[in-house]
Parts: C-alpha cells; structure tokens; sequence
C-alpha cells in the first residue's frame, strides 16, 4: 500500500460524487503524464503506484463504499491489499486501455531507419572566416556494408520467420485482474520487432548492414561564420538500417582570436598608436584590417582614446551584403627617453604654448560632458 494515505479522490483529482465513467476518464489522463515512460520526477513510480492503488478501490463498487464509510482504515480491516500491475511500458498501459494496436511496437515491423549524425568540429582564423573557406575535414561514419548492400545477409541468402514471435514482430501476455483485461505487448528481442531474422549474417559487417568508415568530408564555410556557430549538411552521416535516409553531419565551427582585432558581432575594433607629435601635428598611419590594411588620416590636435570609424571594413554579415565597421581607437604614445636637447625642445614648447592651444571648440564643460558621455556609451 502507498506509504501516505492521501484521499483516492484527491490523488485522481475527482469529487466524490464522480461517476464510474468520469473515475476512468481522469485515471487515463494522469496515467499519461505521471508513468514513468513519460514523467521525468525522481519519484514518478510511486505516484504513479498511488494513482493505479486509488483506481482500483474508486473502480470497484463494493471497494468504493467501504471507503467512502470507513476510510483507509476499512479497507485494511476488510482485508484490502493493492494488486499492481506492473505496465512496463507506456505502450502496454495503452495497449490495456485502447487496444492492442494502440502503440504497437509491432507496427515498426519492416520500417526502415534513418542513420544517426555525425558531429564534427572544425578550426579557422579570422581571415578565413572573413572571406569564407573551403575545408576538408575527416570523419568516422557508418557506411553501408559493400559485401551485403545493406542488407545484413551473406550474398545470395536472405530471411526467415523469427521463431520466437512466429512473424509478429512482438510477443504478448494476457492477464485478468480487477481492471479486467490487460494486453501486454513487448518488442521481440529475437528479430528487433521487424519478424524476420537472417537466415546467414554477413560475414563482413556481422549483420549489421553497416561497416565504419573513414572519410573526408567538404564543408563550404560562408564568409561572415562566428565562433560557435553550427552548420548541417545533409546526408553526410551515419547510414540507415535497411536502406533508410542518411543522417547528417553538424560542423561546429571555431574561430580563433586574432591578436589584432575584438570581433563584435558584425564590426571589428582594433588600436593604433600615434605619436603625439603625430597626433598633434596630423598624419597617416597605417591600420590593420582584414582584406588588406587601410591608411587613415589623422587630423591635427588628435586626442588620446579617440575612435575613428572605418565604415564597411569589419566582418560580412551571413544574413544580406552588408559590412561592418572597423572601429579604430587612437592611442597617443608620448616618449619615455629624451636627450637633453629634446628635453630643452620640449620645455621650450610648453612655456611658448598657452592654455588656448588646448581648447576644444566647445566650451569646457560641454567637452567634458561630452568625454564624458563617450566613456558611459
């Protein structure tokens, strides 16, 4: 009996009023979702126990009465001992309930099958993935076996009746108790459900109808590819059971950081340095970008940390023909070692320049809450 005497009507969620037929009505319900072919809790067998232990007192009349006078306690005093019948499988408790076709694994007789994926992982630099790239990449597969066709028998021989379903693809037991009736319906162990059983395995693939391969697969990779990203190609995979569908392979594709850039989405981000006369004077400087680097010019009074935007120079986008931007920051480097004539040159320049070389165009603090909203953004 379950261990927690919850109200039978509680556990079928009915009133106490209910009918006989609205009694089957909500077991079949919950059967479905709390059997433990199906629910995915730790303890779906006892609540499923709990549930067949109420229908077999709320399905029985004189059952019923005793509990609706007495309780837990006059069943157990009258004697009452649950008598659960073990399902097995979804399948069978249907098959219980709704025939012995519902759910057959008999109706997978003859069915071919679809071979299964093959996964694979591939390795690219950002150039190749900026431009899109071909490559070759060796894989293990299921291939179908060359001596039997697929058909897991040695040539020239072929199949015979299963002995032990005698052809039916499953073997099934009656059994009477108080729910009446119950089919039991297992797949045959012997033939696999599809009644026939070779009457000589092939010799090369042991009746399988597959040997394991090793092969080179083609993989086109698009420009624009990202890290992670996963790409199927269909009819790559493992071969199927009797002739079925080939499965396929799922590439998942690997960039490598390059040093020179941060990939964001679409738009690449890279720093240059400047010299801070070049930043002040203006000038061109090269800037790396991937097709080829690019030349960019400086203006005079150039800051440090300033971006410059390259539009269209950044990753193409898999989805249209738009570019992204190469974002370029400009960091300005200011020398570490100076000569005692460069020190002079330098000390000269500062007591001849004055406080109005350094002002932005707007006023101070309009360009500091501009700095400043360029730092949040």
């Amino acid at each position: 009996m379950a261990t927690t005497e919850r109200d039978y009507y509680e556990v079928l969620g009915i009133s106490r009023e209910a009918s006989d037929a609205e009694v089957k009505r909500a077991f079949r319900r919950l059967a479905r979702e709390l059997h433990p072919d199906v629910s995915s809790e730790p303890d779906a067998d006892s609540h499923f126990r709990e549930l067949a232990e109420a229908y077999e007192v709320l399905s029985d009349p004189d059952r019923r009465a005793t509990y609706d006078r007495f309780g837990h306690a006059g069943l157990r005093s009258g004697g009452f001992e649950p008598t659960f019948v073990d399902f097995g499988s979804l399948s069978d408790l249907f098959s219980a309930f709704f025939g012995e076709g519902f759910m057959a694994a008999g109706g997978t007789r003859g069915m071919t099958t679809r071979g299964g994926d093959v996964q694979a992982v591939v390795e690219l630099d950002l150039e190749e993935a900026f431009t899109g790239a071909s490559v070759s990449i060796p894989v293990e597969v299921a291939a179908v076996c060359q001596r039997c066709r697929g058909t897991g028998a040695e040539p020239d021989t072929g199949t015979r009746t299963c002995p032990t379903c005698h052809g039916a693809g499953v073997l099934r037991r009656v059994s009477q108790n108080v729910f009446g009736q119950f089919v039991q319906q297992r797949t045959c162990s012997e033939c696999g459900g599809s009644g026939e059983v070779l009457e000589d395995p092939c010799r090369e693939c042991a009746g399988e109808g597959r040997t394991r391969a090793r092969r080179q697969l083609e993989v086109e990779v698009p420009a624009g590819i990202h890290d992670g990203q996963s790409m199927r190609v269909r009819g790559e995979g493992h071969a199927g059971l009797r002739g079925g569908e080939l499965g396929n392979a799922l590439v998942t594709v690997r960039v490598r950081p390059d040093p020179r850039f941060v990939r964001d989405g679409d738009d690449l981000h890279t720093a240059v340095q400047v010299t801070m006369t070049d930043a002040a004077l203006g000038a061109t400087v090269g800037v790396p970008a991937l097709g080829g680097d690019v030349e960019l010019e400086i203006p005079p009074g150039t800051q440090p940390g300033e971006v410059r935007v390259l539009p269209g120079r950044g990753m193409p986008s898999l989805r249209g023909s738009r570019r992204g931007n190469l974002y370029v920051r400009l960091d300005v480097a200011v020398p570490r070692k100076l000569t005692e004539e460069q020190r002079s040159l330098l000390e000269q320049l500062a007591e001849r320049t004055g406080p109005e070389a350094y002002e932005e165009e707007h006023s101070e603090d309009e360009g500091f809450l501009r700095r400043l909203r360029d730092v949040f953004r």
